[in-house]
């Protein structure tokens, strides 16, 4: 895997994704020039043609992108993809005409639009046809053999099995000592026992990579094999940093306070923190009045639906465990938790307002939390802010969690949005893996990421509670 902007990618991803980028441009140059034909000069296509085209080649990507034909944890049928894709089509269809009528001058033309848009299903249909074959196949990929047996090595098989366009191939499996159950453990893989020969069979097996996945190091880390095998240009990485890699969480339950200290991150330089509180005041200033009008009606429609006050205001845990005053629409009957006391949100939660399933479900019941990123108490994106009393329980029961709130809460985050909600002390486990990875990782590049996914999470009226 590559690595950009402390982000593990895929390099068969990248290349796909570019690649489309190049089929999509080249599909739309080609109508252009065979209805434009003669009358296409240099100056012209530099100048009118391509700006247009690369209009239609972004919209078509993000049309594809929201309807989620970039996640590959699966193989989908040529008929499923067909058919997500002839709609991703018909969204950038209607994009395309809002934009020309409020920007006409990039208009391609009715014949060149129309043939385009065929071109480019024949196009897409036929590129990812190809990359499902190089998929089912495991063309283009890093041969690894996981050392160990244990939870971790099972956790690693199972991460890998559910992506299936890693650029990673689990050959086999060396065990320290023979257990009869492993072949079981691990889907037919062969299992191989014994550290001794651990080159002669990477090398015979055209090995990259060897997967360090013992969950007891001590005593049975086979140092001089594995410098071998280093020598020998062979990648050695350990299991909790692969699992990182491919997963984009850390595993909260096996790391030791060692490995945190000197893998790589936690880098938080002060003009990163600057630019991030700076963008963070400038667009929560914008939108809150870009916004204000769609809060009025809220507010209105939350007096009519039920009594009580039009804003819910609550203790929230922040940035060092500073309390901080969190702002959100009230979604809830007044006195919800009277008498159970705090507790989370569950599905079909019977304490939510008609009104509050609706503004909960579109999220927009927290669009006055950008009063708390305006104020410094909050930003854009972060780790979900806590109750004191969830706070000092989870303490107690979940290792690291007091390192969430090294960065300020989000109104939005990297948990949120590859993780439900969650409604237990397990969901705050799995959560809690996802925010050490943010805190570990983070950068204005992966804000972006959630920013953007959130944005399709919105839309799609997604994970919401």
């Amino acid at each position: 895997m590559v690595r950009l902007f402390r982000q593990y990618v895929s390099p068969r991803k990248v290349i796909f994704v570019l690649g489309e980028w190049v089929l999509i441009f080249l599909a739309v140059s080609l109508v252009s020039f065979f209805f434009l034909g003669k009358d296409i000069t240099i100056p012209r296509m530099l100048a009118t043609i391509w700006p247009k085209v690369l209009l239609v080649s972004i919209m078509t990507q993000v049309s594809l992108y929201f309807n989620d034909l970039y996640e590959f944890k699966t193989t989908d049928t040529t008929i499923y993809l067909a058919s997500r894709l002839i709609q991703s089509i018909g969204i950038t269809s209607i994009a395309l005409a809002i934009i020309y009528f409020f920007w006409p001058e990039m208009i391609i033309g009715r014949w060149v639009f129309f043939w385009s848009l065929i071109f480019l299903l024949l196009f897409l249909v036929s590129w990812r046809f190809l990359y499902t074959l190089v998929i089912r196949r495991k063309l283009f990929t890093e041969k690894a053999i996981v050392l160990g047996s244990g939870e971790l090595a099972r956790n690693i098989l199972d991460e890998t099995n559910k992506r299936k366009d890693l650029s990673y191939s689990i050959s086999s499996i060396i065990a320290y000592e023979e257990n009869k159950d492993n072949k079981d453990l691990f889907r037919g893989l062969p299992v191989k026992y014994g550290f001794e020969r651990i080159c002669d069979l990477a090398e015979a097996e055209h090995v990259n990579t060897i997967i360090v996945a013992l969950g007891q190091k001590r005593g049975i880390l086979p140092f001089r094999e594995l410098l071998d095998c280093k020598v020998r240009g062979i990648n050695i990485i350990d299991g909790e940093s692969f699992y990182e890699r491919i997963t984009g969480k850390l595993l909260v339950e096996r790391i030791n306070p060692s490995w945190l200290i000197f893998s790589d991150g936690f880098v938080k330089s002060k003009m990163s923190r600057t630019v991030k509180r700076l963008l963070g005041l400038f667009l929560s200033a914008l939108m809150l009045v870009l916004f204000s009008p769609l809060m009025l009606l809220v507010a209105v429609a939350i007096k009519l639906d039920s009594r009580g006050p039009v804003l819910f205001s609550q203790e929230r845990v922040g940035e060092h465990e500073k309390i901080f005053v969190l702002y959100k629409f009230r979604s809830m009957y007044t006195d919800a938790e009277k008498e159970s006391g705090p507790v989370w949100a569950t599905k079909d939660d019977p304490r939510i307002t008609m009104v509050g399933k609706i503004i909960r479900k579109l999220r927009i019941d927290e669009l006055p939390q950008l009063w708390n990123v305006f104020k410094g108490d909050m930003s854009f994106i972060g780790p979900r802010p806590e109750r004191r009393f969830f706070v000092d329980k989870l303490k107690k029961t979940i290792p690291y969690y007091r390192e969430r709130f090294s960065v300020k809460p989000g109104v939005t985050g990297w948990a949120q949005i590859k993780y439900p909600y969650g409604a237990s002390e397990e969901d705050a486990l799995e959560k809690l893996k996802y925010e050490l990875y943010y805190v570990k990782n983070m950068s204005l590049v992966i804000d972006l990421m959630v920013f953007f996914h959130t944005i399709k999470i919105v839309l799609l009226g997604r994970g919401a509670r």
